[in-house]
């Protein structure tokens, strides 16, 4: 079975696991625990976390500019693929991966925004009064930096060539991945269901994501044993021809010399 066939099958299963968990968190152990009695659903579980964890100031601030930076993973291979285009002027010659990545950022914001309107529950803390309760599931914080870092992480090793620089980049990718989910969960700003359900949705999305760029890389490899049979089948009729010539060639001076053998016993 094929790598991408694989990842299909990992794929629709993750999805069908989202989908089952944001609706048990929508259904599951309602209870109207947040603010202005809004309702969330596994009430147990996030009520203990909430108490346990209050909302923290400073390091919501701290979760809220380090979510900023995975944006620069999209700015980088945007400017990778505007830099091939510039240089080839053929969006063909531009890396198939760097249309799924951007393709993949879509659908990123697709969901971010989808949740904005399909609201499963809210903060579990009014940060401004002004804007009133705010929806919560899943943390966009979360979704957003383990799906842009970790697009990054199963792409890096197509466009950083150098070895030691990528493992740099990828263990500082890693430590910001893990440093803006856990200053989310201190934050107090999100329901503990919120930072799971963006880690299930983040892990459904990467899957998808790998197997896309693993079809194209099965793709190309087909393509390049397409290519390399032809120039052998055109090397090997070449080589026919020159056999076929040659032997031709011979049988001809054969006979030449054969006449001249007849001619000479008369």
């Amino acid at each position: 079975m094929k790598d991408s066939k694989k990842y299909l099958i990992s794929s629709i299963i993750l999805v069908v696991i989202a989908i089952v968990y944001t609706l048990l968190v929508k259904f599951v152990d309602v209870s109207a625990i947040g603010p202005e009695a809004s309702k969330v659903g596994f009430h147990t579980l996030n009520g203990y976390i909430r108490d346990l964890l209050p909302y923290n100031d400073t390091f919501y601030k701290i979760s809220k500019y380090a979510g900023f930076i995975p944006l620069a993973f999209a700015l980088f291979y945007g400017a990778l693929g505007a830099l091939s285009l510039i240089k080839t002027k053929n969006l063909k010659k531009v890396d198939n991966k760097l249309f799924i990545l951007a393709g993949f950022y879509v659908v990123v914001l697709v969901v971010y925004f989808l949740f904005e309107k399909v609201v499963i529950n809210y903060r579990p803390f009014i940060i401004d009064v002004k804007e009133g309760l705010e929806a919560s599931y899943p943390s966009t914080h979360t979704l957003l930096a383990l799906c842009f870092c970790g697009s990054s992480l199963l792409i890096s090793k197509y466009f950083i060539k150098n070895d030691l620089f990528r493992r740099l980049v990828n263990i500082g990718t890693w430590f910001l991945m893990v440093f803006i989910v856990v200053t989310r969960i201190i934050s107090g700003v999100h329901w503990i269901s919120d930072i799971i359900g963006g880690i299930v949705i983040s892990l459904a999305l990467l899957n998808i994501f790998y197997m896309g760029i693993l079809m194209t890389d099965e793709a190309d490899k087909e393509a390049k044993e397409k290519r390399r049979a032809k120039r052998v089948a055109r090397k090997e009729k070449k080589q026919e021809k020159k056999a076929a010539k040659k032997e031709k060639k011979a049988a001809k001076k054969s006979k030449k010399n054969r006449k001249k053998e007849t001619e000479e016993n008369e």
